[in-house]
């Protein structure tokens, strides 16, 4: 098995477990993903992502559905209309694709992608407490998506790229499925300094959302060699966790368009 694939099936293995409710297998570091460090802060706790959300968003979150794994809000910078599908990237436990349900209505379309049988099978838990028909859940790796070409109006995603090891085809799967003129928007992790070796290969770094990114501007250059144009930085948030070279973790919301 290559680096890559282990590096999946760590996650894989980790993010199942928190889907059951095993809150601790990712230690408390100030990490945006761990949900038992969301705050980001010196005193790590599990911190309701959808106090994030305003009132009518936080009004379509089903209970069990926010597991405060996110680092952002990428549906309300997603300009999000009626009749719109949306795709979100490591849907989890469906708490984004709930929120995007309610703005594309009834003769739109929202389909969640997760690679983590767990989680897909507590998003569809969740699915069941709550009256919405335009919601679907799908099996699937973000490099290579179970999703045909130029069918995706805006593609989502909360803090789940800096986990996927080859982010060249991340983000030409989005540019591939998303439509002309469709437009993706992303909350994810990226780093100014230097990540060491020992931070990358560290399994429980890569988890916690710390391993995997990257430096700014090499994630800016990934997104403009996939083809994309209009790149710009909608939000941005430092995080209180400082690396071994001493370069700092950051939140962007960032969005592209095809």
């Amino acid at each position: 098995m290559d680096s890559n694939s282990n590096i999946k099936e760590n996650v894989k293995q980790k993010y199942g477990q928190i889907a059951k409710g095993e809150r601790d297998v990712i230690p408390s570091i100030s990490s945006c993903c761990s949900p038992s460090a969301c705050s980001c802060g010196d005193s790590p706790v599990y911190v309701d992502m959808s106090t994030r959300y305003n009132d009518v968003d936080r009004s379509v979150i089903p209970d069990g559905a926010d597991l405060g794994l996110g680092c952002g809000t990428p549906a309300a910078y997603a300009e999000l209309k009626e009749g719109m599908t949306i795709l979100d990237l490591g849907s989890g436990a469906g708490i984004d694709c709930f929120v995007a349900s309610k703005y594309v209505g009834n003769s739109g379309k929202v389909i969640g992608v997760d690679m983590t049988e767990e989680m897909v099978r507590k998003a569809n838990e969740n699915k069941a407490k709550v009256n919405v028909s335009n919601v679907e859940f799908r099996l699937g790796e973000i490099e290579n998506l179970p999703i045909e070409n130029d069918a995706i109006d805006r593609v989502i995603s909360n803090c789940v790229i800096n986990l996927v090891p080859d982010k060249v085809k991340a983000f030409n799967e989005i540019y591939r499925v998303l439509k002309d003129g469709g437009k993706f928007t992303v909350s994810d992790i990226v780093v100014d300094g230097v990540i060491s070796e020992k931070e990358r290969r560290d399994a429980v770094l890569w988890a916690g959302c710390i391993s995997g990114a990257l430096g700014r501007n090499e994630y800016f250059d990934i997104i403009k060699r996939s083809g994309f144009r209009n790149v710009a930085i909608l939000s941005e948030k430092k995080y209180d966790y400082t690396l071994e070279s001493g370069g700092g973790l950051y939140s962007i919301t960032v969005t592209g368009t095809k």
